[in-house]
């Protein structure tokens, strides 16, 4: 099951309930790995008749699924996957459309293609005190290519989502849960017990009715798989662009000189590239 997994553990919690946990020090960065090893996990999904929910969390404690590691972009597989699809799409799309049910955990950071894994599952929850939300890629000169343009709008409502996309900064989880970002932002103490307890009793439950009620409230809140796919193919193409080059190169500066605060405060920095960081 797991031969293929070099930064994702599933632990079997009980029937039909899984817990999958993302690894991949020191900053938990979401990468080309990631995504083939996600296609390989929604598979697995897939396959097992008797699962009925998923909780992904992460074994990180300042960093769930963090931003896109952007130096590995050209890496990026696209091959279609079992949908046609695109490889990233195929998995967030066979995630948000399988019978089983799934809930991201989030404690730590949980921005840029992060923040698109997580809203590609069913329900979020999150720490009150740890996690903190963002979708830089303005900021950084690009745009959210990962479901985040599609799927925010569809959460928090248009205004909301430009004020969290074109910003480009950090949220804390309880603007997050008031925003509709997330299900609900708990204590930190109180975070694992309440998502392991709503995932046992949904796992305590027959499987047709949980599937069949999760298709019918699919039809009216998924996006179109044609407009991931346009927004991915301008995320990949912008990387050739002399802007994002430079702003690129301005960013690897201001974050040498900053140190581990830069992912700590992203949000920050983005908007602190004045003459004085070139």
């Amino acid at each position: 099951m797991t031969a293929l997994l070099t930064q994702f553990t599933i632990t079997e919690v009980s029937t039909g309930y899984w817990r999958m946990t993302f690894s991949n020090p020191p900053i938990n960065l979401a990468d080309p790995d990631t995504i083939t090893e996600l296609q390989h996990l929604v598979g697995l999904i897939e396959s097992d008749d008797t699962l009925q929910v998923v909780v992904l969390d992460s074994a990180h404690p300042d960093f769930f699924i963090n931003r896109y590691d952007v130096s590995r972009v050209a890496e990026t597989p696209v091959a279609p996957g079992p949908t046609g699809l695109p490889a990233f799409i195929d998995t967030t799309t066979r995630l948000t459309t399988s019978p089983v049910v799934t809930i991201a955990s989030i404690r730590g950071r949980c921005r840029g293609g992060g923040a698109e894994i997580a809203l590609a599952c069913d329900m979020r929850f999150a720490s009150l005190e740890r996690a903190i939300f963002g979708q830089p890629e303005v900021g950084a000169g690009v745009l959210p290519g990962g479901g985040g343009v599609e799927r925010l709008p569809l959460l928090v409502g248009r205004a909301r989502a430009l004020e969290i996309i074109l910003g480009s900064d950090d949220f804390d989880a309880a603007t997050a849960a008031n925003y509709g970002w997330v299900n609900r932002a708990l204590p930190d103490d109180e975070l694992d017990g309440y998502v392991d307890n709503l995932a046992r009793r949904i796992a305590s439950f027959d499987k047709p009715a949980l599937a069949e009620a999760k298709r019918l409230i699919n039809r009216r809140t998924l996006p179109s798989p044609d407009d991931l796919i346009q927004t991915q193919d301008v995320f990949l193409g912008a990387f050739s662009s002399p802007t994002v080059q430079e702003r690129g190169a301005r960013l690897r500066r201001r974050a040498s000189e900053v140190g581990p605060d830069f992912e700590a405060r992203m949000g920050h920095y983005l908007a602190d590239l004045s003459a004085d960081s070139t």
